[in-house]
């Protein structure tokens, strides 16, 4: 049976939206990988996001709680508020009470990206806080290290990302992820799916 991968992310401008097709298109390129993007319910009235200058949601599907328990690993994706997780994914993490009673996401594998507006707005603290998420269900998270290569240590090119995961700045929300950005998405996707399908194939 194929390794599935969910990639489950929130984004309210399209920026973790990008990110999240890469890696999806990372984990696919794994043989014997089924990788499904989702992404969670919006909580902010049509009215504020109207105002709030947000476009319309992509045709991703919405997922529930408990669909989580279907996948064999998970990825998480979510823009940065105060250098934590948004608000609206919060709300998501929140909701799945029931498979923590349930212990069902226990031992999947799971991995973390984001978005930050600016080079100090959490582009590590945004991983390290979600991980205690991670960490009350019992799921193992995999970050990409270092494996990234020569990508990891760019220093004249503006670049998000950090051994946690894959990242991007969105600045005034005019920027979006940069060749470097979402090669480094790809090969996040990649990576974990190796993973997850080494465990799942050692179950």
């Amino acid at each position: 049976m194929a390794t599935k991968i969910y990639i489950v992310y929130y984004s309210m401008y399209g920026h973790v939206e990008k990110l999240a097709e890469e890696i999806e298109k990372g984990a696919s390129s794994v043989e014997g990988v089924e990788a499904k993007l989702w992404q969670v319910p919006e909580i902010l009235p049509e009215e504020v996001l109207g105002k709030m200058g947000a476009p319309p949601k992509s045709d991703v599907p919405v997922i529930s709680p408990n669909e989580l328990a279907e996948a064999d690993g998970i990825l998480f994706g979510f823009p940065t508020r105060f250098g934590m997780m948004a608000a609206q994914f919060k709300a998501f993490i929140d909701a799945t009470g029931g498979l923590w009673r349930t212990q069902q996401l226990a031992g999947k594998p799971a991995g973390i990206f984001y978005s930050t507006g600016s080079q100090g707005g959490g582009q590590e603290t945004t991983p390290l806080t979600a991980i205690t998420q991670l960490v009350h269900h019992g799921m193992i998270f995999v970050p990409i290290g270092y494996t990234f290569g020569a990508g990891m240590f760019e220093m004249e090119k503006l670049k998000g990302g950090s051994p946690y995961g894959a990242g991007t700045y969105a600045g005034d929300g005019s920027r979006f992820p940069s060749e470097l950005e979402v090669e480094q998405a790809f090969h996040q996707g990649k990576y974990f799916a190796g993973i997850a399908k080494k465990l799942k194939d050692s179950a």
